[in-house]
C-alpha cells in the first residue's frame, strides 16, 4: 500500500572513488570557497588520513587554516565548544570533517554555531531551529555506518547529564560526501562490524518505520543488500577493497534511507545504553537489532517477509511470519559470523551492561527522541524483557 504523503530531500552530492578523497578540486571548486578548517581524530590522524586529505588540498591551491584532533568516542558538547573557538580564530569559511559519526556529528555542531552563533542546547535543540543553509561542510568518512555524510541530524553526548541530544535540520545536511574505499582500509575488524551492524540497523530500521516511503524503502533494501553480501569479508579481510567500498556505500545508502524513514526502539535501547554505559553506538545497535525486530514484530511482520529474500533467505513456500522470522535470524546469523571472527559482542553482558541496569535502559529510551517513529507504542514495562533478552 503506498503512503498517502511522503517527501524526498537530499541535496548532498555524493561521488565515489577509490583515491577521490585527495582529489577534491574539481568538486570544492564549485563550492568555491578557499579556506577550510579540518575536523578529525588522533585516531585518524595516526594512521596518516588526514595528512592524505590536507596535502592533496594545499597541493589544489586550498588553504587548511587548522586542525582540530580532540574528538572523543561519541560527539561531546565540551569538545564543540573547544573546536568552535579554534574553527572562529583559523579564518576559515568552511569546514572538512575526516572520521565517524563522532568527528561528522561534531563537525555539524560546532558549524551550526560558527554559522549562527548563539548557544547550541539551548538555541538549536530538537527539530527544525535553523532558518538558512550553513556554511559548507563536506565530509570524508572513515567508517561504513553511521551515514552521518547523508543525514540531517547529529547526536551529541552531554556529559553532565549523560545523555544524547538529538539536533535535526535539512540544513544540517553537508554539501558533499566522499566514498573513498581507501579511506576505511585501516579500520579494525571490531570497528567495522560495529558501524556496519549500525548500518544495517539504520536500514532495517528505516525499511519498517512509520515513515517508510517507497524511495526510503529502495534505498534501505539496497544497503540491507550490501551489507549482506560485504560486511563478513570487510571484517575478515580490511584490505579486500570491494568489500570496504560495498560496505561505505551501503552505509550511504542507509543513511538516505533513515534520514527519511527515521529509526525506532532499537536506536532509543541503544542511545540509552550508550549514553549510561558508554557501549559504542554500533555494538549497542548490532546487539540490540533483533530483539527491537522482535517487539515490533506483529506490527512489521509483512514488511520482514520481503526483506528475508534481500537478506539472502529462501523464503519460497513460507507463510508470511515464517518469511518474516527468517530476516530475524538472518540478522543473528551474520551477528554470529561476526562474533566468531571476535569483532563483536553478542549479548549486552558482554559489553560491560550490569544487569541491574536493565530497568534504566528501558525508561531511558523512551526518552529518546526515535521512540516516536517506532511502529509499536514504548512501554518500558513491555519493553524490558526484551532487554533481558538481549542480556
Amino acid at each position: 500500500m503506498l503512503p498517502e504523503f511522503f517527501e524526498f530531500y537530499n541535496p548532498t552530492k555524493v561521488v565515489y572513488e577509490v583515491g577521490v578523497a585527495t582529489d577534491l578540486k574539481p568538486e570544492l571548486d564549485i563550492i568555491g570557497i578557499k579556506k577550510y578548517f579540518i575536523i578529525s581524530d588522533h585516531i585518524i590522524n595516526n594512521v596518516g588520513l588526514v595528512r592524505k586529505v590536507k596535502d592533496g588540498l594545499i597541493e589544489a591551491g586550498y588553504e587548511v587554516t587548522g586542525v582540530y584532533l580532540e574528538v572523543k568516542q561519541d560527539a561531546r558538547l565540551n569538545d564543540v565548544k573547544i573546536c568552535l573557538e579554534k574553527v572562529e580564530t583559523s579564518g576559515a569559511e568552511g569546514i572538512i570533517s575526516i572520521g565517524g559519526g563522532s568527528v561528522i556529528d561534531t563537525a555539524k555542531a560546532v558549524n551550526i554555531l560558527f554559522s549562527e552563533g548563539g548557544d547550541l542546547v539551548d538555541d538549536y535543540s530538537g527539530a527544525q531551529t535553523l532558518t538558512r543553509p550553513l556554511k559548507p561542510h563536506v565530509v570524508i568518512p572513515t567508517t561504513a555506518g553511521t551515514g552521518s555524510e547523508v543525514t540531517m541530524a547529529a547526536v551529541i553526548y552531554d556529559e553532565d547529564n549523560k545523555e544524547k541530544l538529538a539536533f535535526v535540520d535539512k540544513y544540517l545536511l553537508p554539501n558533499l560526501a566522499v566514498l573513498d574505499p581507501e579511506m576505511v582500509l585501516s579500520l579494525p575488524p571490531k570497528m567495522t562490524a560495529a558501524t556496519g551492524m549500525d548500518a544495517l540497523t539504520h536500514a532495517v530500521e528505516a525499511y519498517v518505520g512509520t515513515q517508510a516511503s517507497p524511495v526510503s524503502d529502495a534505498f534501505a533494501e539496497g544497503a540491507i543488500r550490501l551489507i549482506m553480501q560485504h560486511l563478513v569479508n570487510a571484517t575478515k579481510d580490511g584490505s579486500d577493497i570491494e568489500a570496504r567500498g560495498g560496505t561505505l556505500i551501503a552505509a550511504t545508502m542507509a543513511g538516505i534511507a533513515f534520514t527519511h524513514s527515521m529509526v525506532g526502539c532499537v536506536h532509543s535501547m541503544a542511545h540509552a545504553t550508550g549514553a549510561l554505559y558508554r557501549v559504542p553506538h554500533g555494538i549497542a545497535n548490532g546487539i540490540l537489532l533483533p530483539f527491537g525486530m522482535e517487539y515490533n514484530f506483529e506490527l512489521i511482520t509483512e514488511k520482514l517477509a520481503r526483506l528475508a529474500p534481500v537478506m539472502g533467505e529462501d523464503a519460497s513456500g513460507l507463510s508470511e511470519e515464517e518469511a518474516a522470522r527468517l530476516a530475524i535470524k538472518a540478522v543473528r546469523k551474520l551477528s554470529a559470523r561476526l562474533n566468531a571472527l571476535g569483532a563483536l559482542p553478542l549479548r549486552l553482558r558482554d559489553a560491560g551492561v550490569p544487569e541491574d541496569g536493565l530497568t534504566a535502559i528501558a525508561e531511558g529510551a523512551l526518552n529518546d527522541g526515535t521512540s516516536f517513529y517506532n511502529p509499536r507504542e514504548m512501554d518500558a514495562e513491555e519493553l524490558l524483557p526484551y532487554i533481558q533478552n538481549a542480556y
